[in-house]
């Protein structure tokens, strides 16, 4: 049983608070870390029922939340603000400190030819999983290359290379430099057995500084 029923007034309310303290959202009230990213996609971090309220109005369609199915406030809040605005929500989660599976590229490939735009694309702080994801969007979507993809991955939306989340990069970077120059395809690549995402995290390695960084102070998810 899910622990926030936001059809009753004191679900609700629990909700609320859980989002606004647990979930942090009292940091996010005046920052919603959104980028439009190409003309039919814009990322940000994770939105409140009035954001989503906004983000209609603007002519959004499709949610892609890259956090998952949780049974937490911010969960529960987002789904009902969808279903009330009659927007699609799609529960795509993602790792912020692992390369991705072959299966969840295959799953990003997917939605991107699938689902109604325009879209918006969110985690918790808009930096690192939306970043990844914007690379894969920019990618299959639009056409890029992996090396002008890869600048979704980039301060500018407050991502860290320096910490434990530097992996997204190592898992780009490792394509560029060592894949891409030998004219093998990004989803060939990934497809084939030289893709090996275990051994690519035990190979990455985050400075100390970094980790103290998104893992003590920023308190990445």
């Amino acid at each position: 049983m899910a622990r926030f029923d936001v059809s009753t007034p004191e679900g609700l309310a629990a909700a609320r608070r859980d989002f606004f303290w647990n979930d942090h959202a009292f940091l996010r009230l005046a920052f919603s870390n959104a980028h439009w990213i190409g003309p039919d996609l814009v990322r940000t971090n994770q939105p409140s029922p009035r954001q989503l309220e906004g983000w209609a109005r603007r002519g959004i369609r499709t949610v892609i939340n890259l956090r998952g199915e949780r049974d937490e406030g911010y969960y529960w809040l987002e789904k009902a603000a969808c279903e009330r605005l009659g927007l699609t929500l799609i529960d795509a989660p993602l790792d912020s400190r692992d390369p991705p599976s072959k299966d969840r590229v295959r799953r990003a490939r997917d939605l991107f030819a699938s689902i109604e735009y325009p879209a918006l694309i969110h985690c918790k702080s808009g930096a690192d999983r939306a970043g990844l994801m914007a690379v894969f969007y920019r990618h299959f979507h639009l056409g890029e290359p992996i090396s002008v993809a890869r600048q979704e991955l980039s301060k500018r939306y407050l991502h860290s290379r320096e910490g434990l989340t530097g992996v997204l990069d190592h898992f780009v970077e490792t394509y560029i430099d060592e894949v891409e120059p030998t004219g093998v395809g990004f989803m060939e690549w990934v497809e084939s057995d030289a893709y090996d995402p275990r051994a690519m995290r035990e190979h990455f390695r985050a400075s100390w500084w970094g980790t103290l960084l998104t893992e003590r102070l920023l308190k990445r998810e």
